[in-house]
């Protein structure tokens, strides 16, 4: 198997992360909490049924009577609640921690904290559970048979120690998550990964892949997107390709990752064909998702958006922290480390017959560094982080590739025009 850059330096088709059915199925905060919930509701439906119908004589099972098991599912129900809103109002103080702290931009990456919903699930799931387990309860004057369901009431007072559990993971990762270290190095991660995904390894060798114009007088016909607005979130390219091959027409891509696109707007040129009929328009238009907020499913820059947020964040009048700033620069020092070391990216797509099928815009380290470099640079009238910019951008200059090597340079240049003479 061929590593990823000389896969993608040659043309070939990129494996890209691509959001599956069932990734968007679970990526909703209350997903997971409503399939715990429905899971205890069924377990509050069969555990009753397994009580009636079998006799245990099993050690530490619930042997209180009716009262008992009343009193004690009740204080359970009563006690679950009660905690539920109190994780629910620390998980709402984080988010706003997160907001006015760091940047708006991280609040999805909160949200889809796993054991906040967890956490959320099982406290109301225990609720939920122990109030459709206090309805089976029968006493001896009612007038049916007097029925206690021991095992069911024993599985609630497992659940509260589940919770119990969970709780103090919650309060843990609550802890842990709200630090700058730890905000700042998850988003650099994530990015890193990216980068190596779609840059592939820095001493790859160069491929030769094919290229791609118009002919003189080609027919074309504009590519859009109908009925959704929004940021480009991530392009299926293998689809794309697919359906450029099938029908032998080039599709050349004018947007890039993270743009914002409006309903019916212009967002590339489909070369080989003078119109494009209602289903394939259909088909092009669903290999390019569009979302309401980006993400760094495939969005490189919008990593580096991220981290260059929080350091303005961190460097403004109402905050004032340059320490929080340097060391969100520290995480985007290793990220330019890594682009500075690789090749560009080539924009031609080719199906396997190697011929193009699909012209994109893909990252550069020149605009990354753009994006790392030029808003804290304007920001930057604390001593720390004009001297941690320089050195940063000293140290990229030493592993930078020829190809990357001018960008650098005038990005020194300009960092040395704003320090003025010494």
């Amino acid at each position: 198997m061929v590593s990823a850059e000389l896969s993608r330096q040659r043309g070939s088709v990129p494996q890209l992360d691509r959001p599956g059915p069932w990734q968007r199925l679970w990526r909703p905060f209350w997903v997971l909490p409503l399939a715990i919930v429905l899971g205890a509701l069924a377990l509050a439906v069969v555990l009753p049924w397994v009580d009636g119908t079998f006799t245990f004589d099993v050690p530490y099972i619930f042997e209180g009577g009716p009262d008992g098991a009343r009193s004690l599912l009740s204080t359970i129900a009563s006690a679950m609640i009660s905690v539920t809103g109190l994780v629910f109002s620390i998980t709402m103080v984080v988010l706003q921690l997160a907001q006015s702290q760091f940047t708006p931009r991280l609040l999805d990456s909160f949200l889809a904290n796993r054991t906040t919903q967890a956490t959320l699930g099982v406290f109301t799931a225990s609720f939920v559970y122990a109030l459709a387990v206090l309805r089976t309860v029968r006493g001896a004057n009612d007038d049916v048979e007097e029925f206690v369901p021991q095992l069911s009431v024993t599985a609630a007072f497992l659940l509260v120690l589940g919770a119990v559990a969970m709780f103090i993971a919650f309060i843990h990762n609550i802890t842990t998550t709200v630090q700058v270290t730890t905000v700042v190095s998850r988003v650099g991660r994530r990015t890193a990964h990216l980068i190596g995904e779609q840059f592939g390894p820095p001493d790859g060798t160069p491929g030769f892949g094919p290229t791609w114009s118009p002919r003189p007088h080609e027919e074309s016909t504009p590519l859009t997107v109908h009925g959704r607005h929004g940021s480009l979130d991530h392009v299926d390219y293998p689809r794309l390709v697919a359906l450029a091959r099938d029908h032998d027409v080039v599709v050349h891509l004018d947007v890039h990752l993270g743009t914002f696109i409006a309903s019916g707007q212009r967002v590339g040129t489909v070369w080989g064909t003078a119109g494009l009929d209602d289903d394939l328009r259909r088909a092009f238009d669903r290999t390019l998702g569009v979302t309401r907020t980006r993400t760094t499913l495939q969005d490189i820059s919008f990593g580096v958006r991220q981290l260059v947020d929080i350091a303005e964040r961190a460097l403004s009048p109402g905050i004032n922290d340059p320490t929080t700033a340097v060391q969100v620069l520290d995480e985007i020092h290793v990220l330019l480390r890594e682009l500075a070391m690789r090749r560009t990216i080539s924009p031609y797509i080719a199906d396997g017959d190697g011929v193009v099928r699909v012209v994109t815009q893909p990252p550069t380290f020149a605009g990354i560094l753009d994006l790392a470099v030029d808003e804290i640079l304007d920001y930057a009238d604390n001593v720390q982080v004009p001297r941690k910019l320089k050195a940063m951008l000293e140290d990229v200059r030493d592993v930078a590739r020829d190809e990357n090597l001018g960008a650098v340079v005038a990005k020194l240049e300009e960092l040395r025009e704003k320090a003025g003479p010494a």
